[in-house]
């Protein structure tokens, strides 16, 4: 659905009078000097006279306008009246227009509108209770927003790192230091030795240690540290990129017996190292038991950042070796190894997009069981070289449904690949819901999904709600969810999902909001229909109510009209409940005539193909925003300054083609109307086809060959 931007002349009305709000005009053309031929234009009538009520007595013309214009009682209104049965305000009932970033909703506009028409005796179609797009993100984000934690006055420490060196491994640098893992620690156990023999500037040797550290928080590094002689030793977080300070410890002092040391700063942005630094220390320092703290108040959490997170809806697995194989099936993830090997010979898992952090501990969780029993691996790795960058403990595989709950630290860079290593079991093995991820700690967390759910159910039905009290039972049809079907993707039934902030571009995902990401695919739409039903009836709605899914492309020849398929399915979806009923079907259909003639057949064959397959879905069919430009044989859109005559003629033959097959293939029963979405051509600083010549008007109100185009097809001529 596009924001309709208006230039309106008034030229016409110069001669009213001031009731004229209320008279029925002409709206035929002035001659154009020298041009004969749109002297034709003039015999035409007002275009809702060429509906055959009788046969098609429920057919509704309609226009779409802005309801502001239509209340200046001008150009807008009079137009209207005198060639429409029915308006679409374009922008004026949409959610962003009425609601604040608070959540106070302002309906004076459509209550205005509304009573405009009744004295007016024309019809609104509602547009649109439900749609992703200009909606007031800032409120409804406010809604779900993550939940500050209460303090209660405890401190909660967290470790961050911590080595004790009884596997051996100690601490890298450079500088000219030489380093040993030896069992000198101060109860005989292992200990870091570091070894400068010597003495330079402090920061020219240095031992790192490279991980991420979280800005702004209190961290505490404590340890035990003895030195061959007294003197000094330095701490501190650093930006590797940048060799920038991120926040130093105090001088620790060094003595020749061991002493516990604890200090405290406050790691900066872009902390990403700790750093030794101890280049005027000559001599051999000791090092044990080492530990970096954060500290934070109790109002504090931990809260995952996931780096996979599959529940096997699809199969997003990679894997290899021993002819195994990977398979999902009813919602689960069936990996079968047909025989033991080495555990590296058969491997299943992901890759990343994003390397891992180093140093850092992540959490691997999911529901296993196998065929039989056994064990399998769980690892990191660098696939470039195929390095090893962290290994799991073993996983225990039984007969039964078990979670699972591991962790490790990733233990080098470059690390873009989990693995599963399961050569040694012979077997099927199940899994469902798994995650891989790591914590920060955060001052809020984020609510459950049902609170979420249960939440935005409350924020739909006090918006739908409050438009009904404002249309007050006048408006007896709507878009009811508008524009639900992506372009692209499969739901695993050969079919369009439903748009989604996972599956459009990222500007779509930051602008917008996508109710049906937190309602649940089948119950958005079920959810939106029961309140419209509801609100309705309680609020003077004694007509039948018509609610419409309303969606674009659904022409497409590109796809075979692969998207008006996919919102068929999806209404059966809906409606499978027994309660949800979804009146009708509204097709945008904003189109564009081409020069080149084996394209406008696709076209026009697929406009056909379109119509087939919304007749046969028995629902009312509506043509919802139908408007139209020119494209050259270039496949260059033309603006309306460089038409020509023939391709103006061109677009009427195209609108005499759409709207007469309309009559041919749509049942009488279900033909709901036709409404053009834009009565003059576009000013060139539009927002919807700025420039182009998408009217049955120009800018001025001078008839077009498209207004008889689409009056003949109105006649069936």
């Amino acid at each position: 659905m596009k924001t309709i931007k208006y230039s309106l002349s008034l030229g016409l009305l110069l001669s009213l009078a001031s009731c004229a709000d209320d008279q029925i005009v002409d709206f035929k053309t002035e001659k154009p000097e020298s041009i004969a031929q749109y002297e034709y234009l003039n015999a035409y009538d007002a275009l809702k006279t060429y509906i055959d009520r009788s046969a098609s007595p429920d057919f509704k013309l309609g226009i779409a306008l802005s309801a502001s214009d239509f209340l200046k009682g001008e150009m807008v209104r009079t137009m209207a009246i005198s060639n429409f049965d029915e308006m679409t305000a374009g922008n004026a009932m949409k959610y962003a227009s009425c609601v604040n970033d608070k959540g106070d909703m302002d309906f004076g506009t459509v209550e205005k509108f509304v009573s405009a028409a009744q004295a007016a005796g024309i019809t609104i179609y509602g547009h649109t209770l439900a749609w992703h797009a200009q909606q007031n993100n800032k409120y409804l984000n406010s809604l779900i927003k993550d939940k500050e934690v209460e303090d209660d006055g405890s401190v909660k420490e967290t470790v961050v790192v911590a080595r004790d060196f009884e596997d051996g491994q100690h601490f890298g640098g450079w500088g000219g230091a030489t380093f040993a893992v030896v069992p000198e620690g101060p109860d005989g156990s292992n200990c870091w030795k570091i070894t400068n023999e010597i003495a330079k500037n402090f920061w020219e040797v240095q031992s790192a240690l490279d991980m991420p550290f979280e800005a702004g928080v209190l961290h505490r590094l404590s340890f035990k540290l003895k030195g061959s002689v007294s003197g000094l030793l330095r701490a501190g977080f650093q930006n590797s990129s940048n060799y920038g300070s991120c926040g130093d410890f105090p001088a620790m002092e060094v003595t020749t017996d061991w002493r516990e040391i604890s200090v405290e700063v406050t790691a900066t942005e872009g902390a990403n190292r700790f750093l030794f630094s101890y280049g005027d220390y000559a001599g051999s320092l000791y090092i044990d038991d080492f530990a970096i703290h954060t500290e934070k108040s109790g109002a504090s959490v931990q809260i995952p950042v996931f780096v996979v997170e599959d529940d096997f809806s699809t199969n997003n697995m990679i894997g290899w070796g021993n002819n195994s194989t990977r398979e999902v099936n009813n919602g689960v993830m069936e990996i079968t190894n047909p025989s033991q090997v080495n555990p590296w010979e058969a491997q299943a898992g992901y890759d990343f997009s994003e390397s891992l952090l180093e140093g850092t501990t992540y959490f691997l969780k999911m529901n296993i069981k196998g065929s039989v029993e056994g064990n399998i691996g769980a690892a990191f790795q660098r696939p470039t070289d195929y390095a090893g960058r962290g290994d799991f403990p073993s996983i225990a595989i039984t007969t039964d449904w078990k979670e699972i709950k591991v962790s490790t630290s990733c233990t080098g860079d470059g690390a873009t690949r989990f693995l599963f290593n399961l050569g040694q079991y012979a077997g099927t093995i199940y899994i469902d819901d798994l995650s891989l991820y790591w914590e920060k700690s955060s001052n809020s967390i984020p609510l459950p999904p049902e609170e979420k759910k249960d939440t935005l159910i409350w924020a739909m039905n006090n918006w739908v709600e409050g438009m009904m009290k404002a249309t007050a039972g006048y408006v007896t049809a709507w878009d009811v969810v508008n524009e639900a079907i992506s372009g692209g993707g499969d739901n695993g039934e050969g079919f369009y999902p439903l748009q989604s902030a996972s599956n459009v571009s990222a500007d779509d995902a930051k602008n917008n909001f996508y109710w049906q990401d937190y309602l649940g695919n089948e119950d958005y739409v079920r959810i939106v229909v029961a309140a419209a039903r509801k609100y309705y009836a309680e609020n003077g709605g004694t007509a039948p109510l018509k609610l419409f899914i309303n969606d674009y492309n659904l022409e497409s020849d590109w796809d075979d009209n692969k998207k008006a398929k996919s919102l068929v399915h999806w209404i059966k979806k809906w409606e499978a409940d027994g309660v949800t009923q979804i009146d009708g079907i509204g097709t945008q259909m904003h189109v564009s005539c081409y020069a080149n003639a084996a394209t406008q057949k696709s076209k026009e064959d697929h406009v056909v193909q379109m119509f087939e397959i919304l007749a046969a879905s028995g629902k009312l069919v509506k043509i919802s925003e139908l408007d139209m430009g020119y494209i050259d044989e270039n496949g260059t859109s033309v603006k309306t300054e460089n038409m020509t005559e023939a391709q103006h003629k061109a677009m009427a033959e195209y609108y005499k083609f759409i709207v007469k097959k309309y009559f041919e293939i749509i049942p009488a029963a279900q033909q709901y109307g036709i409404t053009q979405w834009c009565a003059t051509d576009a000013p060139s600083d539009s927002g919807w086809r700025g420039g182009e010549p998408v009217g049955l008007w120009d800018s001025n109100y001078s008839r077009k060959h498209t207004y008889a185009g689409f009056a003949d097809g109105l006649a069936g001529k």
